[in-house]
């Protein structure tokens, strides 16, 4: 169904608010999801159903525990994963802008932080190369196994351009889970291969999956590179476990390079450009209209909908965020 974008916000708003956020953290959630529901990804508004995203009652301010002139290492202080992950962001920057390169680490969250490109596409718009990793539940097999242990690990890399920052986001399972989430609250099946139920046989039912596990992409290319997120997630910023080594909070990390460390910065951005203007301009294959550049398709339709006003949102879904709105 068609929604008004302002009603979108305000119903958002409500049920951040509701759900015992304060303003300003309310309004750092609120971004971070339309930057996914406004550019058709999964990690918008349905993370705000079902049991949603209650603030923590343990939630306290957050503080850096580690810190040097290049790096910082966070306490979330069980505040929103969106919450924290802005704030390493925002000191990454700042590192950066002074000494070349920033490197932050949070750990005491346990929510999600959403799309990852929303902090990697902020420190491109700011004139810097960004790698953004995000650590969660356990929800994700190795591969061989069918026993949930990983993260869905997420990884983003932007890169600035003279126009619109290249910005890559993609987890490193073969499924979202909260694309899983969204299928059944549409009541969809998932697609095949992307899960298994909780004996270890393929699926495609969305509520198996979530009792069992999600797989990673491409075999064990895309395990081990889940792997290696896991551990920069976890080990490196100093995530807590409990006595069977289960994770008990959730670690990000995020590193931010100025280019002007190996070459001039404008020169950088317009090689960088030229080269994206080679890639669009490559010959197609049969059926191919357009050769599409990381981001470029969510970005299309942000602009549509920012033209329009609107957004196209599942029935099921925009039913379930009115009645948590109340």
């Amino acid at each position: 169904m068609q929604v008004r974008l302002d009603d979108l916000k305000a119903v958002t708003l409500t049920v951040l608010t509701n759900s015992g956020y304060p303003a300003d953290e309310a309004h750092i959630i609120l971004d971070v999801l339309l930057y996914a529901q406004l550019r058709g990804n999964n990690q918008g508004i349905v993370k705000l159903i079902g049991a949603g995203m209650p603030r923590s009652a343990n939630a306290r301010p957050i503080q850096i525990t580690r810190e040097t002139k290049l790096s910082a290492l966070l306490d979330g202080g069980w505040n929103a994963g969106m919450v924290a992950l802005t704030r390493a962001v925002d000191i990454a920057i700042d590192k950066a802008r002074e000494h070349g390169i920033g490197i932050v680490g949070t750990n005491q969250t346990n929510t999600s932080t959403g799309a990852i490109g929303y902090y990697a596409s902020r420190a491109a718009q700011a004139g810097f190369i960004a790698f953004v990793f995000s650590g969660s539940g356990e929800y994700v097999a190795m591969h061989g196994s069918y026993e949930p242990l990983f993260g869905t690990n997420p990884l983003a890399i932007a890169i600035p351009t003279t126009g619109q920052p290249i910005v890559f986001d993609m987890a490193t399972s073969a499924i979202a889970r909260f694309g899983i989430v969204e299928a059944k609250t549409a009541g969809r099946s998932i697609p095949e291969g992307v899960a298994y139920d909780a004996n270890g046989q393929p699926t495609t039912d969305a509520a198996a999956a979530l009792l069992g596990a999600i797989r990673t992409f491409g075999g064990y290319k895309g395990a081990a590179l889940s792997l290696m997120v896991e551990v920069l997630t976890g080990a490196l910023v100093s995530t807590t476990k409990d006595a069977n080594g289960k994770k008990t909070d959730w670690g990000n990390l995020v590193l931010v390079i100025d280019p002007e460390l190996l070459v001039d910065g404008d020169t950088f951005e317009e090689r960088t450009s030229q080269l994206i203007e080679r890639v669009k301009a490559a010959k197609r294959l049969p059926g191919v209209e357009d050769i599409l550049i990381p981001g470029e398709r969510g970005n299309r339709i942000l602009a549509q909908i920012e033209q329009t006003g609107m957004v196209e949102i599942d029935d099921a879904l925009w039913s379930a965020l009115v009645a948590v709105a109340g």
